[in-house]
């Protein structure tokens, strides 16, 4: 790689200040336009699914193998040297690699959906962790899509990101008020499979196959009323002492169980 301007040093230097607000404040990602992804994995896989690199900060010293194999594609032009002590300023992970990129959210419509459409409706979720998780799993099953209602959890946080493993990257995404998405749904034609723990129907006796939507709701309070149905209510069996899983595994259990009704 060609020789770089000498790095950023100081903790008070003003780029490495705005990109810990950033990083710390969706209210300050949103007023910028700005999505902060870092790791070598979740920005390769940014830019694989057309993500622009609009910022790049590195700091070569801490590259690991995969780093040092990204870095020569990224644009010199938008190159940024941090040293190892900015970089861990700025960086959310305890063992940073050395690679930081902003960008924008591409422009893309929300995709024409299959007959046989598989999506995830997520309602007040706000732990970054789970989303990511859940948001991993609907790309690994090949689902068509996440809504997401209300404000919930940033779906772009450095944190959700990280958990997804960059996979919330490859899920068409689209964030909405309740009653749009419940009256999009039913105009599409959507049988609505809502998972909560009192459902006398457990999540295999149902159909999952044709345009099917699965609704999940916080662990502590589930879903409102108006988002569960008796016919189409589903639960997972529980043999022990805890009345529920936790709602990523829960996601994953029931989107692979449509997986193999499908296949």
């Amino acid at each position: 790689m060609t020789a770089m301007p000498s790095p950023i040093t100081s903790l008070q230097n003003p780029t490495v200040k705005r990109l810990v607000r950033l990083r710390g404040s969706r209210r300050v990602r949103e007023g910028e336009g700005r999505v902060v992804i870092e790791g070598a994995r979740e920005v390769s896989r940014a830019l694989a699914a057309g993500w622009p690199p609009e910022e790049v900060y590195l700091c070569s010293a801490l590259w690991s193998p995969e780093a040092a194999q990204l870095a020569p594609q990224l644009p010199l032009s938008a190159i940024t040297e941090l040293s190892p002590e900015a970089f861990a300023k700025v960086s959310g992970r305890e063992h940073p690699d050395g690679v930081l990129l902003l960008s924008r959210p591409p422009h893309s419509d929300w995709p024409r959906l299959p007959e046989q459409a598989l999506l995830v409706v997520l309602h007040g979720l706000e732990k970054p962790g789970n989303v990511g998780a859940i948001l991993r799993t609907v790309d690994g099953v090949g689902a068509d899509g996440v809504l997401i209602l209300g404000r919930g959890a940033d779906p772009y946080s450095p944190n959700v990101i990280r958990a997804s493993q960059g996979s919330v990257f490859n899920v068409p995404l689209r964030q909405t008020e309740e009653a749009e998405a419940l009256a999009w749904l039913e105009q599409e034609g959507f049988t609505l499979v809502a998972c909560t723990p009192d459902a006398p129907r457990t999540f295999w006796e149902a159909d999952l196959t044709g345009r099917v939507a699965l609704l999940l709701g916080t662990e502590h309070e589930g879903l409102p009323a108006h988002w569960r149905r008796d016919e189409s209510a589903v639960s997972i069996p529980m043999r022990g002492q805890a009345d529920s899983l936790n709602v990523g595994v829960a996601a994953a259990v029931v989107l692979y169980e449509a997986l193999r009704q499908r296949h």
